[in-house]
């Protein structure tokens, strides 16, 4: 039998962590900020998605499997920072563009794609997924439980990418950035470039 209390545990665990500053939220609300609803719940999906992926790798055993390979968590967390390092330089570039110069979206149709390899470079999601899912699951668990827990997180991930997106392409949140847009960008690449250093160097701390 499912408990229902056990997933609304869960389900909180994992929106505490969500929504939580991170790469992806931050990337997120600037998108959101920049490019408006609908680009920004594109890129959200994305994020989501990557999420599901990481989910289903925590509750099927892999992840214990990744924690216990020094050397693939390794290597996984240097192409992640890597990847968080070029998304500090573009947003470090993005800079020196004139003010409230924004990427019209028919330029650029990969936002999900985007999204979706941001939290997959992540490998930290797993360790998120994991934390959460211990929270209100035990060894005791059945297979129907777990994958109760394994949806209502997911939709959890869903609805807050999703607020996200909403909450920052409010008219005034975004004539409020374009009147700093520089200062923001600065701001979001020097967050990008410390969490891109910051994996690779846990990477080498075994």
């Amino acid at each position: 039998m499912i408990d229902l209390i056990s997933l609304a545990t869960t389900g909180l665990a994992f929106f505490i962590v969500a929504v939580s500053p991170g790469p992806a939220t931050i990337s997120n609300a600037t998108i959101a900020m920049n490019h408006g609803r609908k680009v920004s719940l594109k890129y959200g999906a994305g994020l989501s998605s990557g999420l599901v992926i990481w989910g289903v790798i925590a509750v099927s055993g892999m992840g214990a499997i990744l924690q216990t390979s020094v050397y693939l968590l390794s290597v996984l967390k240097i192409l992640g920072g890597l990847y968080l390092l070029w998304l500090a330089f573009l947003s470090a570039r993005a800079t020196r563009q004139p003010e409230s110069k924004n990427i019209p979206e028919s330029e650029d149709k990969r936002w999900f794609l985007r999204g979706l390899l941001l939290n997959l470079s992540n490998p930290k999601s797993l360790l998120a997924w994991m934390a959460a899912l211990s929270v209100g699951l035990n060894s005791n668990d059945n297979i129907y439980s777990i994958s109760a827990a394994l949806a209502v997180c997911i939709g959890v991930g869903f609805f807050t990418n999703a607020m996200y997106s909403v909450l920052f392409s409010i008219d005034g949140i975004m004539q409020a950035y374009q009147r700093c847009q520089r200062s923001v960008n600065g701001i979001v690449a020097g967050l990008f470039a410390v969490a891109g250093f910051g994996l690779i160097r846990s990477a080498f701390n075994r």
